[in-house]
């Protein structure tokens, strides 16, 4: 999966979902960053690096794999696919997005 594919996708889930009313961003390395901002309303998705409440590194491969469903987010927390730094809170509340 390449990063405008994982953040079209993405967006696609995050539209339907409740807002996060936080920002949280996927780290995929040199592959580049989605961002999901739900601060002030509405979730958006787009690849603008920029500080944010929590961030999960990942490589893009586990990221396509959380947004298909065939990877748990918090199996790939606990498998260490996954690393998150910030508020483990916004992070929780990716279940309703997944």
């Amino acid at each position: 999966m390449d990063l405008p594919s994982a953040t079209t996708l993405l967006r696609g889930k995050a539209a339907g979902a409740a807002s996060l009313g936080a920002t949280l961003t996927f780290d995929c390395g040199d592959a580049g960053v989605v961002v999901i901002d739900g601060a002030a309303g509405a979730n958006t998705v787009d690849n603008t690096h920029r500080d944010t409440d929590c961030t999960i590194t990942c490589s893009l491969d586990t990221l396509g794999e959380l947004i298909s469903g065939e990877l748990n987010p918090t199996t790939a927390f606990m498998s260490g696919r996954i690393q998150v730094k910030g508020d483990m809170g916004v992070a929780l509340k990716l279940q309703s997005i997944f």
